[in-house]
C-alpha cells in the first residue's frame, strides 16, 4: 500500500486510473464536485472504488464542512451552514450550540455514509483572528480556543454517529496566516508562547481519527520550512506538544504553498513525517510519479489508518436519521439570528 490519497479526474474511474490504482494500491480518495453527479452515480463511483481495492473499509474521503466548503450540493443533498453560525448560538445557549454542532454532524455523516464516503475532512480546529486571511474565517468555531474545541469536539462525536470519520485541520493552526495558503506561502512569527493559544483546540482533541497538516512557515519552531514538510513540527509540536497519535495528511500537494514536482513534494511530507501526501487533482501524470517514487506504506502509518477505520466500524447510528439530525439543528440554530 502506497501511503497517499489520490484524487480522480471525473465521475466514473477511467481504464487508466482502475490500472494504475490496482498496481499501486494508494491508502486512499479524495472526491471533489467534479467527480459527483447525484446519489446513485457517486455511490457506484465508491463501490467501484472498493471492488478496486478489494477492502470494504476503503478510506474516502471529502470536503463537506457546510458553508462554502461543500462538495456535495443542492438539489441532491440540503446545504449545511458554515461553522460560525454555532459560534453565534454558543454565546446565548452553549449547551444548545454544541448540540446543534452534534446534529449537524450527523446529518453530514449521514449523506456521506449513504453514498460510501468514511471520512470528512472536518472540522477545523483553527481560531479565528482579526485581520487574517479569510480563507478560515466563518469556517472557525470561533476564537477562543475551548470553544472551538468543545464545538469540534460534538463535530468529532456526530460525524462518529455518522458513520463517518472526522479529520481535524489545520495542524497546528491556520488561523493567524495572513494569506490563503491556496495561493502563496504564510509564515506566522507569533512565538512559541503565543502559538499555545492555536495548539489547545487540537490539544484536547488530540485522540481524534485522523487529522492535516498546515502549509505555513511557524518561526517559532522551523524558519525554513512549513509544517508538512518539517520533520521538527510534526515530530515536537504535532506528535510532540499536541499528543496527537492519530492519521496524518498533509494538505493539498498542489497548493501554491508549496513549490516543487508532486512527486518529489509527497516524498518529502511522508519523510518529514506524515503518514499520507494529499494529491487531489487526479492528473494521471502526477499520479504515476508519485506511485513510482513513494515508498510502501510503514507499519505505524498502516496502524493508525486501521485505528481509523476502526473508529467507524459500527456504521450509522439508526437513532439518528439525517431528517430527525437537521429537525434538531434547525430548531436549536433558530434560537439565533442566521
Amino acid at each position: 500500500m502506497k501511503p497517499v490519497i489520490f484524487g480522480l479526474a471525473g465521475e466514473r474511474v477511467s481504464a487508466e486510473e482502475r490500472a494504475l490504482f490496482q498496481a499501486c494500491d494508494p491508502a486512499g480518495y479524495i472526491l471533489f464536485g467534479r467527480n459527483i453527479a447525484d446519489r446513485a452515480q457517486l455511490r457506484a463511483l465508491t463501490d467501484e472504488l472498493r471492488d478496486i481495492a478489494r477492502r470494504d473499509d476503503l478510506y474516502i474521503m471529502i470536503d463537506q464542512e457546510g458553508g462554502r466548503v461543500a462538495r456535495m450540493r443542492p438539489p441532491h443533498w440540503p446545504d449545511c451552514p458554515p461553522a460560525a453560525r454555532f459560534d453565534a448560538l454558543y454565546d446565548l445557549a452553549p449547551s444548545s450550540a454544541m448540540e446543534a454542532a452534534r446534529c449537524n454532524a450527523r446529518l453530514l455523516g449521514t449523506m456521506l455514509s449513504e453514498v460510501g464516503i468514511t471520512a470528512n475532512a472536518a472540522p477545523v480546529l483553527d481560531l479565528r483572528y482579526p485581520g487574517a486571511s479569510d480563507i478560515v474565517g466563518d469556517r472557525s468555531f470561533g476564537a477562543e480556543p475551548m470553544r472551538v474545541a468543545a464545538l469540534g469536539r460534538a463535530t468529532l462525536e456526530g460525524l462518529r454517529d455518522g458513520g463517518v470519520a472526522g479529520i481535524v485541520k489545520h495542524m497546528p493552526g491556520h488561523g493567524r496566516a495572513l494569506v490563503d495558503s491556496h495561493l502563496a506561502l504564510p509564515t506566522v512569527s507569533a512565538s512559541a508562547d503565543e502559538m499555545e493559544r492555536d495548539l489547545a483546540p487540537f490539544r484536547a482533541l488530540r485522540h481524534a481519527p485522523a487529522g492535516m497538516t498546515a502549509h505555513i512557515v511557524y518561526t517559532a519552531w522551523d524558519a525554513d520550512r512549513p509544517a508538512s514538510l518539517s520533520p521538527y513540527v510534526i515530530r515536537e509540536i504535532i506528535r510532540g506538544a499536541i499528543g496527537f497519535d492519530g492519521l496524518l495528511m498533509s494538505d493539498d500537494l498542489d497548493m501554491k504553498a508549496l513549490n516543487g514536482p508532486a512527486d518529489e513534494l509527497a516524498e518529502a511530507v511522508v519523510a518529514a513525517g506524515c503518514d499520507l501526501a494529499l494529491n487531489c487533482w487526479g492528473r494521471m501524470d502526477e499520479m504515476t510519479a508519485i506511485a513510482a517514487r513513494l515508498p510502501d506504506m510503514s507499519d505505524a502509518a498502516r496502524e493508525r489508518l486501521d485505528r481509523a477505520m476502526a473508529s467507524i466500524a459500527g456504521g450509522a447510528d439508526p437513532a439518528w436519521p439525517g431528517e430527525k439530525a437537521m429537525a434538531t439543528r434547525d430548531a436549536l440554530l433558530a434560537l439565533t439570528p442566521a
